[in-house]
């Protein structure tokens, strides 16, 4: 009884308090507190829910602020998620007696919403991050001793140094990793989690389907081409899925698919299969180990459906063909130097808020320095294609951009060739891999050489018109247990698989290579 009413009178309190604090905003003073820094003094039962429903996983990503020039140049001034005035200036000296010489940041923070508020700060360049908060109302410094390189050095006196903030503060970051944590964890909470945040930040449904989960299949009336759509939802790919969903509006994460030999026996080929030394790679397999993997031993609750070819591109389909491709490609590593391209083909209309090229400029200096030869593999080479060079590092590649007084955001947006060729040879993400197999086999005509495939995203894939358009002539089995028809076969998953514009674009010269990704909406302007 006695914990009950301090809980009661705690609550009474900070109820008050916000109140309070409230009444004094609204009349112009400076609040002793804001309600969002008090929510913690509630019982966490009352507390955390609160905290997050104003934050989610999200708020992990930090926005751009600008860049704070050298002192002279113009002063870099914004509002922060605390401090609502804030100015930053460079100051460059040699107080370390060093070749290069050092600097000092200067971030003048003031005008605070309340007394109990932070601003948390990330500042980089292309050589280095780092890190820093501010609780008082004043000037603060943040020393840099020496700077790493000449190119830093030049490049600091010219662009400055970026300035990120985690807009969500203190208690918001940490709700939105307590948010993220679940994402990558292999359990129902973790599935819960990816589907809480699809359902939050791109308006997807999982409405539950009928059992059994499980279709009991006939592979007689699966054919060469055809597509299989697959969606994990729990785990590091889980999460890591629903974070590409996120930011390329793609409603599965992965796909697959079906060939058959001339004896006609079922394969299926697949880029970003786990090999038995734990590489991704393209790999053939047959269909009924590939079916008993995801039946017994993908522990990710994968969701797939089979997208059967329209009958007319399915007689047009150069079998032969498409397994000269498929044999040049088995073995080789997963596409992963041209991923991240299919999804950023604008400036800055793929990046959902905050995201933006200064970010991601940010995260892979993060990941260069923590791992060079992963950020290599997934970057370093298309960044070096696109500008003409090779062997530059990521630093090198944002200081030559800005030689040429270009931008990094503009250097993202060259779209990629299918027929550039990397240190372990081609390159195909899991989606473009069936797409050039396609094209290999025939169905893109004409315009084969103006399509470059390795442009499109999972979503690009399916919304192709390329798939059968009339329901009666899917397999008998083909949602047979299911009270909603949909226009593809579903063969395993708890929740219904959606893929809007499923089978609905037309095939068109450069198609995909300038489309916007915004979410929740994803629209797309016509012919980009």
């Amino acid at each position: 009884m006695a914990v009950i009413l301090k809980n009661h009178c705690l609550l009474i309190t900070v109820l008050f308090l916000c109140c309070f604090c409230s009444w004094r905003q609204i009349n112009g003073y400076e609040s002793l507190f804001h309600p969002k820094d008090i929510l913690p003094l509630l019982p966490r039962q009352v507390s955390w829910p609160i905290i997050n429903s104003l934050h989610s996983a999200v708020d992990l990503l930090p926005a751009f602020m600008g860049a704070a020039s050298i002192e002279g140049n113009n002063t870099l001034e914004w509002k922060g998620a605390c401090f609502y005035k804030n100015i930053a200036w460079l100051e460059l000296h040699n107080k370390s007696k060093s070749q290069f010489g050092g600097g000092t940041l200067h971030i003048k923070v003031s005008n605070a919403h309340s007394w109990t508020c932070l601003d948390l700060y990330i500042f980089a360049t292309p050589y280095r991050v780092t890190w820093d908060y501010y609780f008082l109302s004043r000037e603060h410094t943040l020393e840099i001793k020496e700077w790493k390189s000449e190119a830093e050095l030049d490049y600091v006196k010219n662009r400055g140094v970026s300035i990120f903030l985690l807009q969500a503060g203190m208690l918001g970051t940490l709700s939105a990793i307590w948010n993220a944590f679940p994402l990558f964890v292999n359990n129902g909470w973790g599935e819960k989690s990816n589907i809480g945040f699809l359902e939050k930040h791109m308006g997807a449904s999982f409405e539950e389907r009928p059992q059994p989960w499980v279709t009991n299949l006939t592979t007689d009336d699966i054919h060469s081409g055809d597509f299989l759509a697959i969606s994990k939802i729990r785990g590091t790919w889980g999460a890591f899925e629903t974070l590409e969903k996120w930011a390329t509006g793609s409603y599965a994460g992965h796909t697959a698919v079906c060939l058959r030999d001339a004896e006609g026996k079922l394969w299926v080929g697949e880029s970003g299969n786990n090999n038995d030394k734990g590489e991704d790679v393209i790999a053939i397999l047959p269909w009924d180990e590939w079916w008993e993997f995801e039946l017994t031993k993908d522990n990710t609750n994968p969701h797939i459906a089979v997208l059967p070819l329209h009958p007319d591109l399915r007689a047009k389909f150069n079998e032969t063909a498409a397994w000269e491709y498929a044999r040049s490609m088995a073995g080789k590593s997963y596409g992963y130097h041209n991923l991240i391209f299919s999804w950023i083909d604008s400036i800055d209309g793929n990046y959902p808020p905050p995201v933006d090229a200064h970010l991601v400029a940010s995260v892979m200096t993060v990941w260069n320095q923590i791992a060079p030869e992963y950020g290599s593999n997934l970057w370093n080479e298309a960044l070096n294609k696109r500008l003409g060079t090779q062997n530059l590092s990521l630093p090198d590649i944002l200081v030559e951009v800005e030689k040429r007084g270009s931008s990094f955001a503009k250097l993202l947006a060259i779209p990629e060739q299918d027929d550039w060729v990397y240190s372990d040879g081609k390159s195909a993400s899991c989606v473009a891999f069936i797409l050039e197999m396609y094209k290999e086999g025939g169905l893109f005509g004409e315009l084969a050489n103006s399509i470059q495939v390795t442009e499109f995203t999972i979503k690009d894939a399916y919304t192709l018109n390329l798939f059968e358009n009339n329901s009666s002539r899917l397999p008998k089995w083909c949602n047979a247990d299911d009270t909603v028809k949909l226009p593809f076969c579903q063969i395993r998953g708890k929740y219904r698989m959606e893929l809007p514009g499923y089978n609905s674009m037309d095939l068109y010269p450069h198609m995909n290579e300038r489309c916007p990704s915004m979410p929740p909406k994803y629209d797309r302007p016509q012919g980009c």
